[in-house]
């Protein structure tokens, strides 16, 4: 007999080690730790998205780190409400997509119901095998409308990138589809958020969402998987890429009490306005939004199923091509501003933020810059090394003088906006040469100059070199990027090609400086660490005191053949963010956490989420995992949750059946729910600011208050502060807000006047 290991193909990538899928989900159950959990992550809930294909028999198959089935993995911090004690539990649930729901009560679909990315891209792929794939997906599709049907596929969305929380709601999202709101702490699905309500919530009011009305409307509803919150105002910012003109589309929603707009302002709340000057559909993942104004990149990243009729992939990247930046105020997409740099590819912005000035006269700000920090890579090798594939050959060469090395860095961008400035990029450049991706800062500092920036690196080799296999993060990187944007200010390094910091990791790691800009926490031989995400101390003196969150994995737990043990498990490691050399906790996990795509994006869920009127599980109560091993299927679906987010065995009948009836809920044969919103989180009652108020939660020592005093919200004794009456009449479209000592009336403006005229 022929020796089957010998005849077995190479496994893929991304479908094996900690890539591979896991094949089991639980409920909250305690997890053992080591260390001291801080109190600030007490009723919090660190929680990751990822794809995690349900349907994976054929293992030769077709696979992309960005396909899979949502999956979210979390860790709640309950706190004993006896002894104070902060105790970890670990959870992780599909998320219950049509997708999903149709895949499992179809038991014959052995590889899943849509196309992988991988297919999409590999140049490769014939023309007759791209459209029998997707001819496949749109029968199926129109096949589960049938009466007889378990599950009506009514969205494509497979909600597997990341989780945001916004007015009450956390939400799951991707590309292909709107949001997906999940409840919390147990991650069971809501429904479908369609911009008013959610399918799942009593009194859920229908409509026609984010898409519109109209046969065009399912493409439509498509949203960035990297919607922005506002942390002042509380508005959400979003955009949705599409197939069709004008390809992207732009919506603001409020929060449920938004404040009161002054007289003849502009309206705040808007969906699916136009952004006029795109010319093609593009695959445009994340964008920039400052307080007052939003970025959007056109990069030379096509995404076109009418590509196929030109005989091209239907992603295609044109390294020969301009990168394009629109640049327009919140309110008023029709004032874009467009600017034109080298081909890149950019997935994820960090930061952005206005410079201005203020008019002693007037106290009118006056916008004149537009500042962003991206993680800019110099090709899209990215989507196709994510697939296994190697990256085409381009037709056309790109001129000597703009080759560059293959990488991906973090850059600063500046974008003029002063009435007499063409359209210039005034500075483009690296901060540092070390790679540098998945970037994340403190909530508070979002939107405003931060001084801190997060993110991943590897240390081992270059970014284009760890293209060549399975990208795994082993370091962990700060950048006070404050500094570094002063050292490129006072001494520019070459426009687009140079670095601030030309160091390499080692030299970093190397470094003794107190006060070096960089600073890394490499992990241990053999682990690897995920998006982190940042938690401030409660009593924190600094931007950067509080601690990086990070799912973590021991390399030694695989065996010889490169597959995982199957006893494996991860960790979540709380590292000191302030030293950056310190690991505060180490929660010991029941299984593993395969490598995600978004981790940080997975939001750490403060406690103002959480209702103070309904106690939070303790470790008492804490939920046990079943005694016999169980099934993906049997794990979730034997289980519902109640109205205090507690999970019952599937032997036990609901008691809160008749919130149900307030919808007509998917249900399918195994007889799961979707889960109605529980009590033990509401809806949060955020209240609007002012463009330089201070957020009322930020933890200040005992005697002090966190409020605004030269020119910067800080943390001063109580009653040293400046207030500002909030009931104090302004002229239309202004705030009474502080300005260094005193209050005055302010009016963010970009006057039509300066606006050049529309330049697509």
């Amino acid at each position: 007999m022929k020796n089957d290991s010998a005849q077995r193909k190479p496994p893929h990538p991304y479908l094996s080690g900690n890539f591979a899928p896991i094949d089991r989900v639980q409920p909250l159950v305690a997890c053992p730790f080591s260390g001291k959990i801080p109190a600030a992550l007490a009723g919090g809930e660190y929680v990751r998205n990822g794809g995690n294909p349900v349907a994976n028999e054929a293992l030769g198959r077709d696979a992309h780190w960005f396909d899979g089935d949502g999956m979210l993995t979390g860790v709640f911090f309950s706190q004993s409400s006896n002894t104070g004690e902060v105790q970890p539990e670990f959870v992780n649930q599909y998320i219950l997509t049509d997708v999903y729901l149709s895949t499992i009560t179809s038991p014959a679909l052995s590889s899943p119901l849509l196309p992988s990315i991988a297919t999409l891209v590999n140049p490769l792929s014939s023309l007759y095998t791209i459209t029998l794939r997707i001819l496949r997906t749109l029968l199926l599709v129109l096949l589960s409308h049938l009466p007889g049907s378990k599950q009506a596929i009514k969205k494509i969305s497979v909600a597997n990138t990341a989780v945001l929380y916004h007015d009450g709601r956390a939400l799951a999202t991707c590309e292909s589809g709107p949001p997906m709101r999940i409840a919390l702490p147990s991650l069971s699905t809501v429904g479908w958020f369609n911009g008013d309500t959610c399918e799942g919530e009593p009194h859920a009011v229908g409509g026609p969402g984010f898409g519109g009305e109209g046969p065009l409307s399912f493409f439509r509803e498509w949203t960035t998987a990297h919607p922005r919150v506002d942390p002042s105002t509380k508005e959400l910012l979003l955009f949705h890429s599409t197939f069709v003109p004008p390809y992207v589309r732009y919506s603001i929603l409020t929060p449920a009490r938004p404040k009161p707009l002054p007289r003849g302002s502009l309206s705040r709340r808007f969906r699916h306005a136009g952004v006029p000057g795109v010319h093609s559909a593009k695959m445009m993942h994340d964008f920039g939004v400052s307080r007052s104004h939003t970025v959007i990149l056109d990069l030379p990243l096509a995404l076109d199923p009418l590509n196929l009729a030109k005989n091209r992939p239907v992603v295609a990247y044109d390294p020969t091509s301009r990168s394009r930046f629109g640049v327009f105020p919140r309110y008023r997409p029709e004032m874009i501003r467009w600017y034109e740099t080298r081909a890149c590819c950019i997935f994820h912005t960090a930061n952005t933020w206005d410079s201005g000035t203020i008019n002693s006269m007037s106290g009118e700000v006056l916008v004149e810059s537009v500042n962003m920090l991206a993680c800019r890579l110099t090709s899209a090798s990215l989507v196709f090394s994510a697939g296994a594939l190697a990256a085409p050959v381009p037709t056309r060469m790109v001129p000597e003088h703009e080759r560059e090395e293959e990488q991906c860095r973090l850059y600063y961008y500046n974008f003029c906006l002063g009435p007499g400035d063409e359209n210039v990029i005034r500075h483009q450049w690296a901060l540092s040469a070390i790679p540098f991706e998945f970037p994340s800062l403190r909530d508070s500092s979002t939107m405003s100059p931060a001084k801190y920036v997060y993110g991943c690196s590897v240390s081992d080799s270059s970014f284009g070199a760890a293209l060549g296999r399975a990208v795994k993060m082993n370091a962990l990187v700060k950048m006070d990027v404050e500094s570094l944007i002063a050292r490129g200010r006072h001494d520019p390094p070459r426009s687009i090609s140079g670095c601030v910091d030309t160091r390499n990791v080692d030299e970093i790691l190397r470094s003794k400086e107190v006060d070096d800009p960089i600073k890394i926490f490499k992990m241990p031989e053999g682990w690897y660490a995920q998006e982190s995400r940042f938690v401030p101390r409660q009593d924190g003196v600094s931007e950067d005191d509080g601690w990086l969150l990070s799912y973590v994995f021991d390399e030694s737990q695989l065996q010889p053949d490169g597959e995982c043990n199957p006893k494996a498990k991860s960790e979540l490691w709380i590292i000191d963010a302030k030293s950056m050399n310190e690991v505060t906790a180490k929660v010991q996990l029941p299984q593993r956490v395969p490598y995600g795509l978004h981790d940080a994006a997975g939001h750490f869920l403060d406690s103002d989420a959480h209702d103070p009127k309904q106690p939070e599980p303790t470790a008492d109560k804490a939920h046990k995992p079943h005694d016999r091993k169980r099934s993906v299927m049997e794990e979730n679906h034997g289980q519902s949750e109640n109205d205090n987010g507690e999970d019952y065995p599937s032997n036990e009948k609901r008691q809160d059946d008749k919130l149900d009836l307030e919808r007509s809920v998917p249900e399918v044969a195994t007889g799961h729910k979707r889960s109605t919103p529980g009590t033990t989180f509401k809806k949060l009652e955020e209240r609007a600011q002012g463009l330089q108020s201070c957020d009322a939660n930020e933890p200040c020592a005992p005697g002090l208050e966190y409020t605004w005093k030269d020119d910067k919200c800080q943390c001063v004794p109580l009653g040293k502060g400046l207030t500002c009456d909030p009931n104090h009449q302004c002229d239309p479209g202004a705030s009474y807000v502080p300005v260094g000592n005193k209050c005055k009336c302010i009016k963010v403006s970009f006057s039509e006047r300066s606006a050049p005229p529309h330049n697509p």
